[in-house]
């Protein structure tokens, strides 16, 4: 095989790519460049009624928008020559045989199978140590339906040994088809590459991600808004632990920082939380005027409102929670004036007389502020100077809040009178009176 490092990920083109898909491809990126390597794509499209090219296709824009470009690209079902000729080899080598057998209808057809030493097989894995099977309760396994249709087993061996692939990384579901693989290997006489098993990502109820388990695609997450920095980090921490406590990973820092033998035996479990906390701390480091960008392109035209900004940015762990956000009537109070109990207007045990005046009194003092002044700063320096004057800032402060956003949590009264103006800060301070 030579000294350079040959990975490849090879996903069956039947779905949508998840992250597990991702996870796949990213651990062969990452080990193969880090190794001055190659990176090879191969997609096993040999089910001619599951796969699908606009799987495919997916597959690809998928793993390029979160960085990952391979070296060299293959289809399986444009090498059906190369397999045939395996086959028609093995045969006469006696490694394999023809076996005229009944399928399930009943009709006889030819099949191949695989001729069995009948040996225990030992090979070592960088993340689980060297593991030993007997082969012999393997029997003599199918490795193609005919001469001409080549079985999983086969085309995964030929195509490594033909595109001289020296490390397979995949998940641990591949660690039970190794001493099959093994065997076909010697029996062609291919060298055998380095394995490394990396345990399967584990949705909440603890099944196994994959396309049939409904598992998220990478094209949802990009729609719900997730930046792919914190799609690849996030991938990469389920089944890698550094020697530290540091959480946060570009791509290029793995590239750096990443180890093999330090990926963990047990399946981690999707944990979405997690990964909004990540795609918090990414939107954090994008610059002021991107952020301003991305949160008025996603509200609706008629709430697309600057001001709005630093109130919905401290909401928000991805981009789509700013469409829901307008859509649950999270920012309702900023275009129409709230309706709510009366009650709730008064802060504690104080009097409603008290609450009136003191509405009266801010109502007064506002009016008194040039319209071109009315920011949150000159709103709230001037509220907090009536506030410590009456010698309780809750009895001023809370029925001006209450009043002006109707809801028992929300933004300070400062921000919300800038963002609504003050003729409209007026309106429903009178309206609260």
């Amino acid at each position: 095989m030579g000294n350079k490092v040959v990975t490849r990920f090879a996903p069956s083109p039947t779905g949508l790519p998840h992250l597990g898909t991702a996870m796949y491809a990213l651990l062969n990126y990452i080990y193969a460049r880090q190794n001055n390597g190659e990176v090879i794509l191969r997609s096993e499209d040999t089910d001619p009624i599951r796969s699908k090219p606009e799987y495919e296709e997916a597959i690809q824009e998928g793993l390029a928008w979160i960085g990952i470009k391979p070296d060299k690209f293959y289809r399986q079902s444009e090498r059906k020559e190369i397999y045939k000729k395996y086959i028609a080899k093995m045969v006469a080598d006696k490694t394999a045989y023809i076996s005229r057998e009944k399928n399930e209808e009943g009709i006889e057809r030819d099949i191949v199978r695989f001729k069995n030493p009948n040996k225990v097989v030992t090979f070592h894995d960088i993340i689980r140590g060297d593991i030993s099977v007997d082969t012999t309760d393997l029997k003599d396994f199918v490795i193609a339906r005919d001469l001409e249709s080549p079985l999983y087993h086969l085309t995964v061996v030929v195509d490594d040994y033909e595109m001289r692939v020296t490390h397979i990384i995949r998940g641990e579901d591949g660690l039970a088809n190794t001493p099959r693989q093994i065997l076909i290997q010697e029996a062609i006489g291919a060298e055998r590459p380095v394995y490394a098993h990396y345990p399967f990502v584990l949705l909440k109820n603890r099944n196994k991600m994959g396309k049939r388990s409904g598992a998220t695609s990478l094209q949802d997450y990009k729609m719900q808004g997730y930046l792919p920095e914190a799609i690849v980090n996030f991938i990469v921490l389920m089944a890698w632990h550094p020697k530290d406590d540091r959480e946060l990973f570009l791509l290029e820092d793995l590239i750096r920082e990443f180890q093999l033998e330090r990926i963990g035996k047990s399946g981690a479990i999707l944990d979405e939380d997690k990964l909004d906390w990540l795609n918090r701390e990414y939107i954090k480091k994008l610059s002021k005027e991107e952020i301003k960008k991305n949160i008025l392109e996603n509200l609706p035209e008629n709430m697309r409102n600057p001001k709005l900004v630093p109130i919905i940015f401290e909401r928000i762990s991805k981009w789509g929670d700013i469409k829901k956000l307008a859509e649950d009537g999270g920012l309702d109070l900023f275009f129409q004036a709230p309706e709510y109990q009366r009650e709730k207007l008064i802060f504690k045990n104080c009097s409603p007389e008290k609450i009136s005046n003191n509405l009266k009194m801010v109502h007064k003092a506002l009016e008194n502020l040039d319209a071109n002044n009315f920011t949150a700063e000159n709103v709230k320096n001037l509220l907090m100077l009536l506030a410590d004057a009456e010698g309780s800032r809750g009895e001023v402060l809370h029925p001006v809040r209450y009043a002006l956003s109707g809801a028992d949590k929300s933004p300070d009264p400062f921000i919300i009178a800038e963002i609504i103006g003050k003729n409209e800060t007026l309106s429903r301070l009178q309206k609260a009176v």
